[in-house]
């Protein structure tokens, strides 16, 4: 889930820090560039692991910051494909289900990775599974007993496996001009960095399924 990953950069330190231990100021400086940041094709920042290797300060002209030539290793959250992590319900919709870890909250269970048979609820914006039903339709599955029916609701953790990630970049570019006027386009933005999951196997889903006597839980061993 969480990897070290090796980050060269060049790091200023202002005046105003210099009485600080060079180590402790350079990374200060680093956790605040990197800390909560998504590198595209590396993930989710944590904090400065360690520094590795730093040069000698050097002063630029007009600033009066010392600059310096890092090499640093960085802890990234970026589960693997098929790791099972933990994660909490944090909205349902017709597309899926969106969960949170507290600090990253793009993480999506697809409709495709739903366990068979499983509707959603538009009353209960939930889905739920119908183990052991032979209905084929959401509408089927919606005239159920809803006594028979195992909700996957909000705030609830889920056990997860991991299936793909995914980095986009969308910085928008510069602005068109159109008969001299600047137009900025206003779009949805996707998120820098999605993971999606699945619960379809027995064993993963809410934690409180397999608790059930009623269900047989996955051998885990």
């Amino acid at each position: 889930m969480f990897v070290l990953s090796i980050i060269k950069d060049t790091v200023a330190v202002h005046p105003q820090h210099f009485a600080l231990p060079p180590e402790q100021a350079i990374t200060n400086e680093l956790n605040k560039k990197y800390a909560n940041r998504v590198l595209h094709d590396v993930g989710l920042c944590i904090c400065v692991f360690d520094i590795s290797e730093a040069g000698e300060g050097k002063i630029r002209y007009g600033d009066g910051f010392l600059w310096y030539k890092v090499v640093f290793r960085l802890v990234v959250f970026r589960p693997f494909a098929s790791e099972v992590i933990l994660a909490k319900v944090k909205s349902s919709d017709e597309d899926g289900i969106r969960l949170s870890m507290g600090f990253f909250d793009d993480i999506y269970v697809p409709l495709m990775w739903l366990p068979e048979p499983s509707a959603f609820d538009p009353n209960e914006r939930a889905y739920f599974w119908l183990p052991g039903s032979e209905a084929k339709t959401a509408h089927e599955l919606l005239d159920s007993p809803t006594s028979e029916r195992m909700y996957i609701d909000t705030g609830e953790i889920v056990r997860v496996r991991v299936e793909a990630d995914e980095f986009y970049d969308d910085e928008p570019g510069p602005p068109k001009a159109t008969e001299g006027v600047q137009q900025v386009q206003l779009e949805n933005r996707r998120p820098p960095y999605t993971i999606t999951c699945s619960i379809s196997e027995q064993g993963l889903g809410p934690v409180s399924w397999w608790k059930d006597a009623g269900v047989e839980a996955m051998d885990e061993g």
